[in-house]
């Protein structure tokens, strides 16, 4: 029988009988502490209580009550606690333990200051209690003055002390710790080496906390694993997984802290076949295990894969936890697959976490990527205690949906609601007001993150800044930015440059940045071409030839441009004149029946923008038939009706001649469509785009 069962039932013949004998009492309370059974404990205390039972000694109820603290239950234990009449060291150390637990330092240092006599374990409870809550001065000041009163100082008291430093990353009071730890031969203690591991550790010293390890006379899984996620937390994940080969050798058995580690350091190393094998290897895979794994694909751009295995996750009836469910959500927001965000969405309502912070942050980046902002706003707005990453989440999702005075006014919400902004934050107030055109307002923005908010602007930041003064025609002042940076600038600020100046027609300013980028991206196609399309644009056709070739001699390869449509959750791919497609005839017949209809309308082709030297035939053809273009016809010839919007997604810029042919399509078609290229979404709807013509 199961012993709970059997608990159960012994406190049930206590309420069938009427005279209990005392040492049933005794009996059924030790069960309770052996199986730290609180629900029964309870049903024993109510029981005593009904039959004004009052044991003459302080044993059962402090074992009662030891029960409480250990389960977490600070009410009962407080209420147990008022109502004894006589209370001796065990019961304030219960009552100590009950606080501790669950975190309430100040009642805590109250109650340990009421005790009329403390021992070593009034004492090293109290301290790992501040410990906890990372209140290390006073952790400390507890630690010296039970040295002072004369008490015993025990493994656990320095363990406590130790964890404190760690919890704040204050090695200098930990080297004194560890001092006094030498002076007190506690030095090849295995839990107090383990704590002094951890602390180097978790402090940087990766070094000295390899020392250690290596000279522990006993070293158990919790020492390998503390020295296998100290070089995880240093950013060295090659050394976590040779450490790991050792730990094999050693005939030491890994534990599903160790593999959640190993499995994050091969992520880590791009080394996914080997994490999948490790994987394969777990006999019993728990929800720590299978989140690893999906945030592991979900880092390395496997997100596809991360699907997969939440669904065989369900499967094997591993229940997931609010960080499977965010890990899950940020796929799908990574995809842009609202089908599948739904889906996820209504898991995490099922399961009852929707309304954790993690999960609803997610929730607006999700709908938010999928060209949702409506519905992300009504998510953010239930959340009760709404963290920077809340804001930042749906400050981004306005500012990549159009929304961009809302995602300003809410910046504005966050500040008066002492919120304070981040990098991640200043980066969707500057994406804003490079949407809107607000240059000035803009600045000032960027000059506050110093000024104000003590930010550091980084290379995201100035190439946000360069954008808004190059899209205003301030290339010149964008130029001189750049030359002020306080470090040297990436690609990211010259390929920023590069475009402006394209937006300009400046050529002068964008080969002086196509050079830089062809010494820092030697293989990158993106700058050759843009390049070239400048040229182009100019009639400079010598110029362009002379750029083909350099990257036919440097074998620099064009990435194929291409855009997808998800239908009933299944997506659909398209490159440019595609037909390759199973229904290509049918599309192309839809194609140009859309087409027809828009030339009526007055819709005309921009043959200028195709920057070849061809004759107008050739262009008319090849402008046809972009890859958006073939995706939403596909879109409406398999969802004719519906109120619901066509979405495609585009992995480069949209270009000017499909931007126009969408806004015709919604105006004239009067279908919505939300459209995500690589710079921001576009929403059409009768004509008109959330972007106001700039992208």
């Amino acid at each position: 029988m199961n012993p709970k069962h059997k608990l159960k039932q012994a406190v049930d013949s206590l309420y069938r009988h009427i005279n209990v004998n005392p040492e049933a009492y005794t009996r059924i309370v030790l069960d309770c502490v052996r199986l730290n059974d609180a629900h029964q404990a309870k049903r024993l205390q109510s029981h005593m209580d009904d039959n004004l039972y009052e044991p003459t000694t302080t044993f059962i109820r402090n074992r009662l009550l030891d029960v409480y603290a250990n389960s977490g239950k600070l009410l009962d234990a407080r209420n147990l606690f008022d109502k004894m009449p006589q209370r001796d060291t065990f019961t304030y150390n219960a009552m100590l333990k009950a606080y501790s637990k669950m975190g309430s330092a100040d009642d805590l240092q109250g109650l340990f200051r009421s005790i009329p006599c403390r021992d070593s374990v009034s004492y090293n409870t109290v301290i790992a209690g501040f410990a906890t809550k990372g209140r290390v001065n006073e952790a400390l000041e507890v630690f010296v003055e039970m040295q002072k009163e004369g008490v015993e100082v025990t493994g656990y008291s320095y363990v406590s002390v130790l964890n404190a430093c760690s919890w704040v990353l204050d090695l200098r009071r930990g080297k004194q710790v560890h001092g006094k730890i030498v002076a007190c031969g506690l030095v090849f203690n295995g839990f107090v080496c383990n704590a002094l591991t951890d602390l180097y550790a978790k402090c940087g010293e990766i070094d000295a906390a390899r020392w250690l390890f290596d000279r522990m006379r006993n070293q158990n899984v919790v020492s390998w694993n503390l020295m296998i996620s100290g070089y995880m937390k240093n950013g060295l994940p090659e050394k976590s997984i040779e450490l790991f080969s050792e730990m094999k050798l050693s005939g030491v058995k890994p534990d599903v802290v160790t593999n959640s580690n190993v499995l994050g350091a091969f992520f880590q190393t791009k080394r996914i076949h080997a994490a999948q094998k490790l994987f394969s290897e777990i006999e019993k895979k728990d929800t720590i295990s299978w989140t690893t794994m999906i945030v592991g694909h979900v880092q390395n751009g496997k997100e596809e894969d991360a699907l997969v295995l939440f669904n065989d996750m369900l499967t094997a009836n591993v229940k997931p936890d609010k960080f499977t469910i965010s890990s899950v959500v940020s796929s799908c927001a990574r995809l842009a697959s609202l089908f599948y965000g739904q889906t996820i969405h209504g898991k995490s309502v099922h399961m009852g976490v929707d309304n954790d912070t993690l999960v609803s942050s997610a929730l607006v980046d999700m709908y938010s990527k999928c060209g949702e902002p409506t519905e992300a706003r009504k998510i953010f707005d239930t959340i009760h205690s709404k963290s920077t990453v809340s804001w930042n989440s749906m400050i981004l999702g306005y500012a990549q949906n159009g929304k961009d005075l809302e995602a300003l006014t809410l910046y504005e919400e966050m500040l008066n609601n002492g919120i304070k902004p981040d990098s991640i934050t200043f980066v969707g107030v500057l994406s804003a007001c490079i949407h809107e055109g607000l240059t000035e307002r803009g600045e000032q923005y960027f000059h506050s993150m110093t000024k104000q908010h003590g930010i550091i602007p980084t290379s995201d930041h100035y190439a946000c800044l360069i954008n808004l003064l190059g899209r205003s025609g301030c290339v010149d002042k964008a130029v001189e930015t750049i030359k002020g940076m306080p470090y040297k600038p990436d690609s990211l600020i010259w390929s920023t440059l590069l475009s402006v100046c394209k937006l300009n027609g400046d050529i002068e300013h964008g080969e002086m940045a196509a050079k830089e980028l062809f010494e820092l991206e030697p293989f990158d196609a993106e700058p050759y071409i843009t390049l070239s399309n400048m040229y182009a644009a100019n009639g400079r056709w010598k110029d362009v030839a002379a750029m083909r070739s350099v990257m036919n001699s440097n074998k620099i390869k064009k990435f194929a441009a291409f855009s997808w449509v998800e239908i009933d959750g299944k997506v659909h791919k398209f490159v440019s004149e595609d037909r390759a497609h199973p229904e290509s005839e049918a599309i192309y017949r839809e194609l140009k029946r859309i087409i027809r209809k828009l030339l009526k309308a007055g819709f005309t082709p921009n043959k200028n923008l195709v920057l070849h030297d061809v004759g107008d035939d050739e262009k008319l053809e090849s402008i046809c038939y972009h890859s958006e273009k073939l995706a939403l016809a596909y879109g409406l010839m398999k969802k004719p009706e519906g109120r619901q919007p066509v979405r495609i997604l585009k992995n480069i810029r949209v270009c000017g001649d499909c931007h126009l042919f969408m806004k015709f399509v919604s105006r004239i078609i009067g279908r919505a469509i939300v459209l995500r290229d690589s710079n921001r979404f576009h929403h059409f709807v009768g004509g008109s785009c959330s972007c106001k013509d700039l992208w």
